[in-house]
């Protein structure tokens, strides 16, 4: 089978389009002929080392959606089942070998495509807004990036909770996505003090939660836009890691909580990944979530997906077709 790998880890030129062998699933795992994969910003963690592999040349991709080819013991599931998942590394190819327990089953009337774009950042929203940070009509939350994938699923997620949602941006194109994604304010970070706006817009209050999946640039002026016991929730970091961090700064900035979580966290009971996923499919069905594609690569693309996301190029999802 076609399949991209980092080898080594590195720049987007490091990724290397290749035969390798079609894997075979042991008990408990399908092999999913795969039709559509998501591009997300962890598959650059691992391409550039950040996030460190125990494989060589290291494996990419958490999500795609496709059709089972093939089962190994102990599955209760048929081959030409149409599935997707999320959070099973390797789907940067034409096959992927899946845990039975990790995959859901796909209505008929969700695509391939649409299923491949929300499954990692679509359950990150749902997790961000409804376990994480569970926002109730009387919040408000602050959302970086909020024209990216996740973030447009955050945007529209928080609204389905009737939360106020600031949103931060760079451009006015942007500006106006996340608005058709019915953000009540959105700012022009490279226009307006974000801290000064979100300060403005809350009365002095602050937010009860920002979304950060930007990281560096963002993270220390993000605790001045909380409220007193609000909290920071940082899942990502586009712009570098955070670095060191004084815990006494929570105390100094209002008894501020801090958590950095993850989607696998979220979902690794089965009934949790089952509800999560439904909700999603359900409000995709009944018009309430969107799906934002910016563009669909070809797989032996990969590195231009990669410098387009990574150069802020882009806004909604990114997919690959094998």
């Amino acid at each position: 089978m076609k399949a991209v790998v980092a080898d080594p880890p590195g720049g987007p030129e490091n990724l290397a389009y290749m035969d390798l062998p079609t894997p075979q699933p042991s008990e408990g795992e399908v092999l999913v002929k795969i039709e559509a994969i998501g591009v997300n910003f962890i598959d650059v963690y691992f391409r550039n080392g950040l996030y460190k592999a125990n494989e060589s040349p290291v494996k990419l991709g958490s999500e795609a959606a496709g059709t089972i080819a093939a089962v190994g013991k102990s599955v209760n599931l048929k081959i030409g089942t149409r599935v997707a998942y999320a959070m099973a590394r390797g789907s940067y190819a034409e096959y992927a070998v899946v845990p039975q327990s990790m995959l859901v089953e796909l209505p008929g009337n969700v695509s391939f495509e649409t299923a491949a774009a929300v499954m990692l950042q679509g359950m990150t929203a749902h997790y961000l807004t409804h376990s994480t940070f569970a926002l109730k009509p009387a919040n408000t939350c602050l959302i970086h990036a909020a024209a990216g994938g996740a973030g447009l699923m955050i945007v529209q997620m928080a609204k389905i909770a009737d939360a106020t949602v600031i949103g931060t941006v760079s451009t006015e194109a942007k500006a106006q996505l996340a608005r058709e994604h019915r953000a009540d304010h959105v700012i022009l970070y490279t226009q307006t003090d974000f801290v000064a706006e979100t300060k403005r817009l809350t009365q002095d209050q602050g937010v009860d939660v920002v979304y950060d999946s930007v990281g560096s640039t963002t993270f220390h002026k993000s605790l001045d836009c909380l409220r007193p016991r609000g909290m920071m929730v940082s899942f990502g970091q586009s712009s570098g890691p955070v670095g060191q961090f004084d815990p006494l700064v929570l105390t100094q900035k209002g008894s501020l909580f801090l958590t950095r979580p993850s989607l696998g966290n979220y979902v690794s009971d089965p009934n949790e990944l089952k509800w999560r996923a439904s909700d999603l499919f359900k409000w995709i069905a009944g018009g309430r979530l969107q799906v934002q594609i910016f563009k669909t690569y070809n797989l032996a693309d990969a590195a231009t997906a990669h410098r387009d996301l990574e150069g802020r190029k882009t806004t909604g999802k990114l997919l690959l077709r094998p």
